[in-house]
């Protein structure tokens, strides 16, 4: 395929943050540079996605730097934090230039854990899901509001009843909305 013009191929991403089990899966679409740099999720400070998992799993907000209190948040709440794709070229931050996806075996994942509801973090990360993965896992997933910086017009206070009615079943610690 010839090069497009500002793309780079990416990839691989992350791997999975989860213990032994999750009832529930939340996966966004591919790390951010930020993030890449971080070498952890939701690397760019202005993205809400830890200070939300904090206030819905009644801990702390993590500091920015503070992969293992991000990972204990996951793990000690039967969560599990993937991303839909493996590689893929793309322009810069922007979900919207994905192109050329691989996609990480999230199936795999699924059934090692026993995952019984998959959550998209945004709407790139469902289509890709829906497209690449659901056909596979049997799972259709729930579409959040994105935590992005870039989803400035969903306020925090929305973000949380979206994203705290969708997690309540599979969250101890969520008080019910």
């Amino acid at each position: 395929m010839p090069k497009q013009t500002g793309y780079t191929r990416v990839g691989p991403g992350l791997p999975p943050v989860c213990g032994a089990q999750a009832s529930a899966l939340i996966l966004g679409s591919f790390p951010s540079p930020k993030s890449r740099e971080q070498g952890f999720f939701y690397g760019h400070p202005q993205n809400r996605f830890w200070p939300l998992l904090a206030d819905l799993t009644g801990a702390p907000v993590p500091a920015w730097e503070d992969i293992e209190a991000k990972k204990r948040i996951i793990t000690q709440n039967g969560l599990a934090l993937w991303d839909v794709i493996r590689c893929c070229s793309i322009r810069g931050a922007s979900d919207a230039s994905i192109r050329e996806v691989e996609p990480n075996d999230v199936p795999a994942l699924i059934r090692a854990l026993g995952v019984r509801a998959v959550f998209c973090n945004g709407a790139v990360a469902a289509r890709l899901y829906a497209r690449y993965l659901q056909p596979a896992t049997g799972l259709a997933a729930v579409r959040l509001p994105s935590t992005s910086p870039a989803n400035a017009a969903c306020s925090p206070q929305a973000l949380r009843r979206a994203w705290g009615a969708a997690l309540a079943p599979y969250l101890p610690a969520v008080d019910k909305l």
